[in-house]
This record gives structure tokens, sequence and C-alpha cells, in this order.
């Protein structure tokens, strides 16, 4: 089936250019744009900034070049730590970090961020509603990062982070057990949740009210309702 570019053109123009001008229907088309490039503005300039980055780095003039070759070092990398040679080297490597004063302080920080998220001892992956005051209904997403606070005399608590909307922030606050309540859903979903504000993240019946319905007052005492 052929396509008639000349009517999809014209059919683009109508769309594109209205017959008549509405303020109210100009502010909603800029807002709907709005939305539709952001997204894809801010995706297209990250990407771009870290392939300059990384190809900056590496002195490489060819832009992605250096980016191909750091994920190809790191697949390589990777492919090479259950290598026993290659496991010493790096234990001697660590070695050396771990007891230089500010370099062990770099090192480790890094390297637990890192394993909080990716390593085989995650941390972000038990995410839980808590109660943020006994007896209160106000409550807050966050997710365990130790279960054993021994070393504070805290046997019967737990520690908890709590990430910021917007923000490569967060707390990390301590709550009695009895205030946390595990959740039963994807860390990475409860994350996105979170980090959005309560934009992205899970799915759900969109179309139920979330208030609900206020109930009615009563009516006037010298009302003929009430007199009834």
């Amino acid at each position: 089936m052929s396509v008639d570019w000349r009517e999809v053109v014209k059919s683009l123009k109508e769309e594109a250019i209205p017959r008549r001008w509405d303020m109210n229907e100009l502010v909603r088309n800029f807002f709907e744009g709005l939305f539709v490039l952001v997204p894809v503005v801010v995706t297209v300039y990250v990407v771009f900034f870290v392939f300059t980055a990384i190809d900056g780095m590496l002195n490489i003039p060819i832009p992605g070049v250096g980016f191909v070759l750091t994920l190809i070092m790191l697949v390589i990398a990777g492919r090479l730590a259950s290598n026993v040679f290659f496991r010493g080297a790096l234990g001697s490597m660590e070695k050396l970090f771990t007891r230089t004063p500010f370099i062990k302080l770099v090192y480790t920080s890094i390297k637990d961020l890192i394993e909080a998220f990716m390593g085989e001892k995650k941390r972000f992956d038990q995410p839980v509603l808590v109660t943020l005051m006994p007896g209160s209904h106000t409550k807050a997403i966050g997710f365990v990062t130790r279960k054993n606070l021994e070393m504070f005399n805290l046997a019967d608590h737990v520690a908890v982070y709590f990430p910021q909307s917007y923000n490569f922030a967060g707390n990390l606050l301590v709550f009695p057990r009895d205030q946390v309540q595990a959740l039963s859903a994807e860390s990475s979903e409860v994350m996105a949740f979170v980090v959005s504000g309560g934009v992205s993240g899970p799915a759900g019946n969109e179309t139920d009210s979330l208030m609900a319905e206020p109930p009615a007052l009563p009516p006037p005492a010298d009302s003929p309702v009430s007199q009834s």
C-alpha cells in the first residue's frame, strides 16, 4: 500500500497550525510539547555529555570511541574477575588503598556505594514502609540498610535510608523494628517511585479516587428538611 505523502504533510500542517488562535489551547499545546520534548532532550544531552566526558579523559578525538572502549574494558575486567592471578593483583591493590588514610576513605566509600546497588551485598533491595511516629498515620517509604545495630546497643532497631525526590541525596534514620513494615514490591520500582516523587514506579489503578467523598453537612436547624 503506497503512502500519499502530500496528504500526510497536509494533515500534519492542519494539526500544527490551527485555524483560529485560542490562548488556552496555545498554553495547553505548550505544556504538552514541554512534556514530550524535555525528557528526550535531557536524555540526549546526558548521553552526549557522558560520551564527550569519557572521550575527553581518554583524549580520543572521535566521539563515542572512548565510551565503547570503556565498555569493552569493563567487560574484560568482569570476565577476568574469577581469574586467580587477576584477583590476587586486585587484592594487593585493595590492601594498599585500605592502608592509606585518605585513599581508604575514598575507595571504601565508592566500593560500598557500588556494592549497595550492584554487588552481591545489595543494601537497597529491602523496601519498607515506616511509621514515623507511634500511633501516627503518616508513613514514609525507605530501604533497610542495616538490620543489626548491636554495635550501637540498639538490638531492636534497624537503619532505614530515605532517598530524596529529584535529588542524589537522602537521610539515614533509625527506627524500632515494630515501626517498619516490609513492602512486597520490586526494589527498583520502589526506588523509581520515591526518586520521581511518586510519578514513576509501579502502575496502579489510576481511575480510583484517592480521596473519599466528604460527608454531607447536616441541613440548618431552621430548614424545612430539618423540621420535617
